[in-house]
């Protein structure tokens, strides 16, 4: 066999090894991927003082397991985020809060470049270390209920980059409310009814 015929044999034959792998990673039943996400809150109040959390951005972990090359489920996880409650615009107080999601999702396949996904689950979130400044505790004193439940609809893409690393653009919408008490009466329901916009990269394996 001439060199010149070998070399591009072996030449092709480690394209395909390397090709191979790649792809193979690339199928797992596994993804976990790393996101950074905008928080950015509806603010709907039906209490009448304008309830309002402020916007912010968090860190992201979630997982995602194949049960076909088209269904899988995911979960997201993050640590408790603190934020600002504010009544006309004036902060009055903070709360940390809990949102995990888990959705199904189903994920076209066949495309070359991308791999698009839709889902749809449910999110709890636990509110917790509620504080009110002292004014609005003496006025109102106010209390929220600690524990939501909603729905979670999402869109996103993912883009394969080789050795089963991708690019991941995400978007969210959650329903996420809790009901407003004034010495233990309840006055409205605060809905926050969040977008999630998320990008990172994750692994699949």
């Amino acid at each position: 066999m001439f060199p010149v015929v070998r070399s591009a044999l072996v030449t092709v034959l480690g394209t395909l090894t390397i090709l191979g792998t790649a792809q193979a990673a690339e199928t797992g039943d596994w993804i976990v991927r790393l996101r950074a996400t905008y928080l950015q809150s509806d603010n709907k109040d039906s209490t009448g003082l304008g309830l309002s959390i402020n916007d912010k951005a968090l860190p992201e972990v979630d997982i995602t397991r194949f049960f076909t090359p088209e269904l899988a489920a995911e979960l997201v996880l993050t640590v408790p985020q603190r934020q600002t409650i504010s009544a006309g615009g004036t902060p009055i107080g903070t709360l940390k809060h809990l949102p995990p999601v888990l959705s199904l999702q189903y994920h076209f396949t066949g495309l070359p470049a991308v791999r698009p996904y839709v889902g749809a689950g449910v999110n709890y979130t636990h509110f917790s270390d509620v504080q009110f400044d002292a004014a609005t505790t003496a006025a109102l004193h106010p209390s929220i209920k600690k524990d939501s439940f909603g729905l979670a609809l999402q869109a996103g893409v993912d883009v394969p980059v080789g050795g089963g690393w991708l690019a991941n653009v995400d978007v969210k919408k959650v329903q996420l409310s809790t009901d407003v008490s004034s010495s233990g009466v309840k006055v409205g329901t605060f809905k926050v009814d969040p977008w999630l916009l998320s990008v990172g990269i994750g692994r699949r394996f």
